[in-house]
């Protein structure tokens, strides 16, 4: 786990926030390199599937020409939803680093553990890191659409 990769995913966040998506990021590593990297683009995309987390797996696994991210970690500055954490279960990701929890639709442990279910493939998980500027980001975000 390394802070530098997830200024890396707030930085994502940031790009999103300034095209009106949810600011959200997201980063891979593998043998301590960046091999994807992605932000949310539900709006840009009108796809409800385009979470930071799937965009980066997808372009992880086209990068290495296997789905299966063993080892790899996955840094994203919001807890995963249900449908990312399935998605990092599938990839058999190595370990998840986010930043802020989600109390509406975490699956990390703020709402529900997805991981507490029994799968094979569970990452190890460390929230809270960068927490206070995941968060920050989010708020500025919803506090401009109301």
């Amino acid at each position: 786990m390394n802070a530098k990769y997830m200024e890396y995913a707030l930085q994502k966040a940031k790009k999103a926030f300034a095209m009106g998506e949810v600011p959200i990021g997201a980063v891979i590593v593998k043998n301590g390199e960046i091999i994807a990297s992605a932000h949310n683009l539900c709006e840009t995309q009108k796809d409800p599937t385009a979470h930071a987390e799937i965009l980066a797996i997808k372009k992880a696994a086209e990068l290495l020409g296997d789905f299966r991210l063993t080892d790899a970690e996955l840094y994203v500055t919001l807890e995963p939803c249900p449908m990312c954490a399935g998605a990092a279960i599938n990839a058999r990701i190595g370990e998840i680093i986010f930043g802020a929890a989600d109390p509406i639709k975490g699956a990390l442990g703020s709402v529900t553990n997805l991981y507490s279910f029994g799968f094979p493939n569970k990452p190890t998980v460390y929230g809270g890191i960068k927490e206070k500027q995941s968060a920050e980001i989010l708020k500025e975000f919803f506090k401009a659409k109301r």
